[in-house]
């Protein structure tokens, strides 16, 4: 069984804290948000990590774009390697690093699935046009002949939609990874690393202490 009592360790609470709730969406969610304030990155960056039919891990760092208490989302396109992985093994595992002063990390595992269109395209719209003409542009995780071949198909999308909306493409959209397991790590002193992993068991969580 969890222990409940001792959960809240100093290390673990800093000044204007959450304490680890029944769910790790809340406690999620105010972390993120200090790290927009204090990250001098990205804090958005993740790494998602997937894998073939066969088990073949690869892992590259993409952007979360919506977190609540669904899940994490990210937008891609359908034709590129991670995509290709999660259509034939739909899990994924993601993590977020943020350094000092937060110096905090977050683990998600889970299965994934595709967002709906409609919520492909109210993100796609709020892209700069540039980062909208480039998905046009882009054979995703394709060889290239040379860069100038990129560009060139940059130019024919901008030829494409000279002054006109540049549309949601067919083959680009959103993931959603639904947590299944999520594992807040705080540094802590001489190794003695706060780690609190909360663990679905059907509409439930589960929340339990791990060594560092």
């Amino acid at each position: 069984m969890s222990d409940t009592r001792t959960i809240e360790h100093p290390i673990w609470l800093t000044k204007g804290d959450t304490a680890p709730g029944p769910e790790p969406f809340r406690l999620f969610a105010e972390w993120f948000a200090q790290a927009k304030e204090t990250e001098p990155n990205d804090p958005n960056a993740m790494a998602l990590a997937t894998a073939t039919a066969s088990g073949r891990p690869s892992v590259r760092m993409v952007l979360l774009r919506g977190l609540d208490g669904r899940g994490l989302c990210f937008f891609t396109s359908y034709e590129s390697r991670k995509a290709g992985e999660l259509a034939a093994n739909p899990q994924a595992a993601v993590a977020l690093n943020w350094g000092p002063p937060l110096r905090r990390q977050v683990r998600v595992e889970g299965s994934v699935e595709r967002l709906t269109e409609e919520e492909s395209r109210a993100y796609f719209r709020s892209r700069a046009r540039e980062s909208r003409l480039g998905a046009w542009a882009s054979p995703q995780s394709r060889p290239l002949e040379s860069r100038g071949e990129l560009d060139r198909r940059y130019a024919d999308a901008e030829a494409r939609f000279a002054g006109g909306d540049v549309p949601l493409p067919p083959f680009w959209g959103g993931y959603r990874v639904l947590p299944e397991v999520v594992e807040f790590w705080v540094h802590g002193d001489d190794r003695l690393h706060d780690r609190i992993r909360y663990v679905r068991s059907g509409d439930a969580w589960r929340r339990e202490r791990l060594a560092p």
